[in-house]
Order: C-alpha cells, then sequence, then structure tokens
C-alpha cells in the first residue's frame, strides 16, 4: 500500500477497461494480442455492432472484414477495409481484476 494516487498498478487498473487503439485476431500481425481477445471485443461501427470484425483501428477510424469465403494464395481471407467511426469495448472483465477488488 502507497500513499501516492498514481502508481503503475493503478494506473493499469484504470486503463484495464479500455481496448488497445488498433487490435488484429490475425496472429501473423504485430497487433495481436490474445489476452485481449480472450476477454471478448465488441465493435460498433457507425452505429451498428459488428460480429465479423478481423482487424480496427479506433483513431485512424476503420475497420477489416473479412470478403466472403475468399483467400488470398496464402489461405489468408481477403478483407476490405471500411471506414467510419469506430467504438471498441470489453464484452468481459478482466481476470485479474476480480483478485484487485477482493
Amino acid at each position: 500500500m502507497t500513499d501516492t494516487p498514481n502508481t503503475p498498478e493503478t494506473e493499469a487498473a484504470a486503463t484495464g477497461d479500455t481496448p488497445p487503439d488498433r487490435l488484429s485476431i490475425n496472429q501473423r500481425s504485430p497487433f495481436f494480442q490474445q489476452d485481449l481477445l480472450e476477454r471478448g471485443i465488441g465493435i460498433r461501427f457507425k452505429d451498428k455492432v459488428r460480429h465479423d470484425v478481423e482487424e480496427y483501428c479506433i483513431s485512424e477510424g476503420w475497420i477489416r472484414v473479412a470478403l466472403g469465403k475468399k483467400v488470398d494464395r496464402n489461405g489468408n481471407p481477403l478483407t476490405l477495409k471500411l471506414v467510419g467511426p469506430v467504438e471498441a469495448w470489453f464484452e468481459r472483465p478482466a481476470a485479474d481484476a476480480d483478485t484487485d477488488e477482493g
């Protein structure tokens, strides 16, 4: 216990409920984070909740969605980049958040 309110633990807890600016479900992407994806990410794009998002960027305002069942020659899904307002949230709280409160 410390008297200073801005410890790294409190800063992490404050930002723990905010998804990253950019996240991808592709394991080869530098923006892939398995632990965050396991919590579930909700995406609202142009005031509609989307469940088919492959990658998103909040600051640049775009999402990538798969183009049907089409794949490239390496077996990766072909994607479209859609531009518009993007909102993201976690669908489940962090597992360590329950232990911190107790």
